[in-house]
């Protein structure tokens, strides 16, 4: 099965964009729609300290009637990021984006950023694996 530091490397865009915390919300859904991304690192200095996503902009600002542009990333973005490594599988990361309502899981190693998987990369990445199996099944079946 694959793992993420497999799907890492064949993702196309391999940037991993993040904001300040002390940023305004305004400026962090700014740059997702520039960027066309549903979510956005939150760091200080290279340490990740908080993930904001469309998600945290609804519930936090726009359904609570709060102005994005006073408002500051660190009073919204979800603090207790939940990460994974390059050894997990797509199917550990899969499993965690379910049981926890994910979207998007920082890949972290020695305190260090390595990248960013999105639910569509290992989805991506499940389906060619399942179309491996199939195509080596069907191989194996005629012969």
């Amino acid at each position: 099965m694959t793992n993420v530091a497999q799907v890492l490397q064949s993702k196309a865009d391999q940037e991993t964009v993040s904001i300040r915390p002390d940023a305004t919300v305004l400026e962090a859904i700014s740059l997702m729609a520039n960027k066309g991304i549903g979510a956005v690192l939150v760091m200080d200095q290279d340490q990740v300290v908080g993930i904001l996503s469309e998600r945290d902009y609804t519930r936090k600002i726009a359904l609570m009637q709060r102005s994005s542009d006073h408002t500051h990333v660190s009073e919204i973005m979800t603090a207790s990021v939940i990460s994974v490594q390059r050894s997990h599988t797509v199917e550990d990361c899969l499993d965690l984006m379910t049981d926890r309502h994910l979207r998007h899981l920082p890949v972290i190693e020695n305190n260090q950023l390595i990248g960013l998987v999105s639910i569509g990369d290992l989805v991506k990445a499940a389906m060619e694996d399942q179309k491996k199996l199939i195509h080596q099944l069907q191989q194996y079946i005629s012969g």
